[in-house]
């Protein structure tokens, strides 16, 4: 996907492949201080990137970030690459910014909807946001609508859609059902398309 929520992903991203990383966590084992800075220039954008739209202070959010790769150093033994090592680092991720919300008591309220969220159907419908030509307010608005729904969604919405993360992966990182992970995903998108729909009326 070349763009989600307006903003183009950018080209020098790229992904270790499963090889690589293993050869470089097993070089980390070693306090290969060289090997880590490869899996931080590689993951560090996306890290960042999450923590930031799930935590609201930039500077806080720029602290977690780093502890997230702090945490991964310091547990690289406990890797058992049963997950690729970008799940794993999502994983870190998502656990210190729940930590951060219960800490600060700031949690964002639940977007509810009447049914059950493991009861929905749902098939896979992409949301498009390349059918929409994005300005600076409409951008504001998806941001703010995905600040303003509940953490479990903004974390699946942004780690599905943004990062491609599949079901399966989310559903181990979470440990929840694939059923729960398309349910919070209806919702998360429903939530920004509703906001959307507002600002165009």
């Amino acid at each position: 996907m070349s763009a989600i929520f307006g903003v183009k992903r950018l080209a020098n991203q790229e992904r270790l492949d499963a090889s690589a990383e293993q050869a470089l966590v097993e070089q980390c084992r070693r306090q290969n201080f060289e090997a880590f800075g490869k899996i931080v220039d590689a993951y560090q954008s996306r890290v960042t990137g999450f923590v930031r739209r799930m935590v609201a202070s930039g500077e806080e959010a720029e602290d977690i970030a780093q502890e997230v790769f702090i945490r991964a150093y310091q547990n690289m033994s406990r890797f058992d690459g049963r997950s690729s090592l970008r799940t794993w680092l999502f994983r870190i991720a998502y656990n210190l910014c729940v930590d951060h919300a219960r800490k600060k008591q700031r949690i964002a309220p639940e977007f509810s909807m009447t049914e059950n969220e493991d009861s929905i159907d749902v098939s896979d419908v992409r949301w498009d946001p390349e059918a929409i030509v994005l300005g600076d307010e409409l951008r504001d608005v998806i941001e703010n609508a995905i600040l303003t729904m509940s953490e479990k969604l903004r974390t699946v919405l942004l780690l599905h859609d943004r990062e491609e993360l599949g079901y399966e992966e989310l559903a181990g990182m979470l440990n929840v059902p694939v059923g729960t992970i398309k349910s919070r995903l209806f919702l998360a998108r429903s939530h920004v398309q509703k906001a959307v729909e507002s600002y165009r009326r």
